[in-house]
């Protein structure tokens, strides 16, 4: 089993590699403007939480989509408008929800801070706090993006989808300039938590062709719940549902995963990302640290800093 240590020298590339970008955020950035900005998304958080379990994996998940297309910008917030085609139509943001949650965070803040902190950096900032209260990693989040005024339906349309293969995966992470193993295993292992809905997997249940990567009794137990003309939602991981943990690794060891994306990084023969995933399922805190990094190196991609962009008033449109 490979030691974490080997993954070490490829993150510190990854540092060199984002270090002009980080130099434009920083972890101060609202220090003197709006000093209890985290503290106010970590307040809102905590309370959507208490009505919905999946409040912080639809954040996390909010993220992901803003960052994967165009970099961190907010865009994946914009709805159709005027000189906009908004990036919700995108096969790849088939459901996405958590608005209501981050208007309410926006408006939390412009009730202390108007015209402040933007929508993207709210994104950055729900996203490690819905981790950290599910008992995952904190880390220190850089701050200082400014909201785009545009959004990218074709781009989004390349967003990593479910059903894709190993291959498209990887390619999909370098296509953003994020590692396609260590940062793709581990931005994956944030389906520790969440909900996915039958549609997104039920393909892996046809008893006529069983899919041979995942577990026959695991198999039955989801078929069980996803009957014909119910789509219904069906725990990521089986085990601990809500708690940020190493167990969604131990699940794909046990052929668990419950999308064809999250167990292709286990089952296909002979790809690197097998040695992390053992990695990771034998140690909480390493893929606590990787994730961690991982975040941090996805949460740099392409800000819009300085003068560019606009501090969003509505999430959901241009000023």
């Amino acid at each position: 089993m490979a030691s974490f240590k080997a993954f070490m020298p490829f993150l510190f590339v990854v540092c060199l590699m984002v270090g002009s970008v980080s130099a434009q955020l920083s972890s101060t950035f609202y220090d003197t403007t709006c000093p209890n900005v985290s503290s106010i998304v970590r307040g809102v958080v905590e309370q959507a939480l208490r009505s919905d379990d999946r409040a912080g994996a639809k954040l996390i998940r909010l993220h992901f989509h803003d960052c994967f297309v165009d970099g961190c910008d907010g865009s994946v917030l914009l709805e159709d408008q005027d000189g906009i085609v908004s990036e919700l139509g995108a096969n790849g943001n088939d459901g996405i929800t958590g608005f209501n949650i981050v208007n309410d965070i926006k408006a939390a803040i412009e009730n202390v801070c108007p015209g402040v902190v933007s929508c993207a950096d709210i994104l950055a900032l729900a996203s490690r706090h819905s981790v950290n209260l599910a008992g995952g990693p904190g880390w220190e989040t850089q701050l200082g993006r400014r909201d785009g005024r545009t959004a990218n339906l074709n781009g989004a349309m390349e967003l990593p989808s479910p059903f894709d293969d190993l291959s498209v995966l990887r390619r999909k992470f370098r296509d953003v300039q994020l590692d396609d193993t260590t940062d793709l295993v581990a931005l994956s292992g944030a389906h520790t938590f969440g909900r996915s809905r039958c549609r997104f997997f039920d393909r892996r249940l046809n008893t006529s062709n069983p899919d041979p990567t995942l577990n026959s009794t695991y198999a039955d137990q989801l078929r069980e719940n996803c009957q014909p003309g119910r789509d219904t939602f069906v725990n990521l991981d089986p085990t601990t549902p809500d708690t940020f943990d190493r167990n969604y690794f131990t699940n794909l060891q046990s052929n668990r995963g419950l999308l064809e994306s999250d167990q292709v990084l286990f089952s296909t023969s002979g790809a690197p990302t097998i040695s992390i995933v053992n990695s990771f399922a034998s140690s909480q805190s390493q893929f606590f640290t990787a994730f961690a990094q991982s975040m941090i190196n996805m949460g740099n991609l392409g800000p819009l800093t300085g003068s560019t962009g606009e501090i969003r008033t509505n999430c959901r449109r241009l000023n």
